[in-house]
């Protein structure tokens, strides 16, 4: 059940009154119920209480796999970031570690020692960490990896006795993920949010400087923002807290969200500085099942140097038959996104990710044009950069683009449509995220859709679609 607050929907189940509930609303009855599972042809499944009985293998999984029938396609899910398609032997190793606590080092100490310490030292190789002493750790993704960071920022913050008397508070663009205001209130620091601009939908340096103080702790800088997947000025901001650590002694850093832009932009523009070569990134994370192609459920944290993690926030534990380190939010974690991310390393390097990452961006950019060309629409990023594209409406029509994604679902397309944030939330936009699987047919595909979907939407009918019943007299009788 979805809860329902402010009109939003959340995923936070609530308790279902089974005594005012209808009875045809208790059970779930599957299309096959009644000749594989006993005792179910009057009732059905519970749904939301513990079934007496059990069932055979085959049907609980047809009954879950019928559940899901109406979830959308993955592969024409162009709203997330997140990677759907690994190859076949990645899937083998994936089955392989499925079963394996990344936590358990002493029983599986190759995964959780020696493949996790590789893939930290590549990363934050990758990252031009090669003149930091950098650490790092896997995280369930970039949010639990974002929050350990500011964390991290915090307490440093802390142990140098802050600034000055007042709350800690954390620079950031109204834009970022919501992970950074979950972070903001779990954690009782002041969320110093910037309003992006309608015409420059990134934060700048003067409006950092604007907002900071001696209390602030971090601030944050995105490579691939959420709304239109944007990049804010790093160089700018990084130059800016180094004026103000020569003049007041601030030592604040940055923290970046490289989420989407983390393994993209080191293969198609290595010499973009963002990273540890600019002195005060003292924290990345990266999602490992966005661009770094592995399946959801992985996030990597790596800190420029050991000292930007407080040692009083790593536990040694003694657990299982070893001492071990832990920095999470949680304790038990899986091992297969780990292996499947190595798997990817090693698969493709530095040369395989870059063809893929370029060959992205190339059917970015043609999708681009191709909506463009349409001229309905003002382009509010091209996929230039990263494999984002961002549009909103040319012109007031008598429909949204709320309603346009509707109408394009009913083609199997997930395109979603929204407002952006305070200073420009009357502006409502559509994005489409471009991942390996989106191929050049397929952007054809979409804007022929898009296009047909507007036509129907103002006449109430496609271009060159005839009227759905003939005349009589047009009608052929079959006996």
């Amino acid at each position: 059940m979805l809860l329902y607050l402010k009109g939003v929907e959340i995923t936070i189940s609530r308790k279902m009154n089974l005594e005012s509930l209808d009875e045809s609303k208790k059970y779930r009855v599957g299309a096959y119920s009644a000749r594989y599972v006993r005792k179910t042809r009057d009732k059905g499944i519970p749904k939301y209480e513990f079934p007496e009985e059990g069932m055979s293998p085959r049907a609980a999984y047809q009954l879950v796999h019928d559940e899901q029938s109406l979830d959308g396609n993955p592969f024409l899910n162009l709203a997330s970031f997140v990677n759907t398609w690994m190859e076949p032997e990645a899937d083998k190793l994936v089955m392989e570690n499925i079963s394996k606590n990344i936590i358990d080092i002493f029983e599986y100490p190759q995964t959780s020692r020696v493949i996790h310490h590789n893939i930290v030292n590549m990363l934050g190789r990758l990252f031009n960490g090669h003149h930091t002493d950098f650490v790092g750790t896997s995280t369930a993704g970039s949010s639990e990896a974002i929050m350990l960071g500011l964390l991290a920022h915090k307490w440093n913050w802390k142990k140098s006795g802050g600034q000055g008397t007042d709350k800690p508070n954390i620079i950031f663009g109204n834009d970022a993920h919501v992970c950074w205001d979950k972070f903001a209130r779990y954690f009782d620091v002041d969320a110093r949010k910037v309003p992006i601009d309608k015409d420059k939908r990134t934060i700048t340096a003067e409006a950092v400087a604007e907002r900071i103080d001696e209390n602030t702790i971090c601030v944050g800088c995105v490579l691939g923002t959420t709304f239109t997947g944007e990049i804010d000025p790093v160089k700018d901001i990084n130059d800016l807290l180094l004026e103000y650590k020569k003049e007041k002694g601030w030592d604040i850093p940055i923290h970046i969200d490289a989420a989407s832009g983390g393994f993209i932009l080191p293969f198609t523009e290595p010499d973009f500085e963002w990273d540890f070569r600019l002195e005060r990134v003292k924290s990345v994370n990266v999602s490992g099942h966005k661009y770094g192609l592995t399946y959801p459920g992985l996030g990597w944290l790596i800190f420029r140097n050991k000292s930007d993690l407080p040692e009083d926030l790593i536990f040694h534990v003694n657990y299982l038959g070893e001492m071990e380190d832990s920095y999470t939010l949680n304790f038990s974690g899986g091992s297969a996104m780990v292996a499947a991310q190595y798997y990817n390393f090693l698969r493709f390097g530095r040369a395989g990710y870059t063809g893929i990452m370029k060959k992205i961006l190339d059917v970015s950019q043609d999708l681009a044009r191709k909506v463009d060309s349409l001229g309905r629409f003002e382009m509010l990023n091209k996929g230039e950069r990263l494999p984002i594209i961002a549009f909103r409406q040319k012109e007031e029509t008598g429909y949204s683009l709320l309603q346009l994604s509707h109408k394009l679902r009913e083609r199997g397309w997930i395109v979603p449509a929204y407002c952006l944030p305070e200073n420009a939330a009357d502006i409502e936009i559509m994005r489409i995220v471009v991942r390996e699987n989106f191929t050049p047919d397929m952007a054809s595909i979409i804007v022929e859709d898009l296009e047909k979907a507007c036509q129907f939407l103002e006449n109430g009918t496609e271009s060159g679609t005839e009227k759905p019943c003939p005349s009589e007299k047009e009608m052929a009788h079959i006996c």
